[in-house]
């Protein structure tokens, strides 16, 4: 499964969580939440399984040698990675302006360009996640 988000639906669903015991969870409305359990793209990191992103440092080349998989280029491996998590049924959310090109995935966006994250389809379940792209 794929998803995309605009970067402000991104950052809704960001501010929609609260972590509580290591275990991700949604805001509930008239809810308060101590500041310790507050998500950043940090702590939404740990819960993902795997990332290629330009706000924080991806591990692709870790993710792919835990996968004992092997690659020429950065994007090779990310292909490789986001490949084996999606035969998995994981889900992948492309977000921002590199994720759509007129409705369609944009395939070509450059590295530069990606901010894509991989979550199991559970988690993504569970908080909702394909709920953000209608926003």
């Amino acid at each position: 499964m794929e998803i995309n988000l605009s970067q402000d639906a991104w950052e809704q669903f960001q501010r929609s969580l609260h972590e509580h015991d290591d275990r991700l969870e949604r805001r509930v409305d008239g809810q308060t939440y101590p500041r310790d359990e507050q998500v950043d793209v940090w702590v939404l990191s740990a819960h993902a399984e795997a990332i290629f992103s330009q706000d924080i440092d991806p591990e692709v080349w870790e993710t792919l040698a835990d996968l004992d998989m092997e690659a020429e280029t950065e994007e090779d491996a990310w292909r490789l990675i986001r490949s084996f998590y999606l035969e998995r049924g994981n889900v992948l959310v492309r977000i921002g302006e590199g994720a759509t090109n007129g409705g369609a995935t944009a395939e070509g966006a450059g590295p530069d360009d990606r901010e894509e994250w991989i979550f199991s389809e559970a988690l993504a379940t569970r908080l909702g996640l394909a709920g953000f792209a209608q926003s």
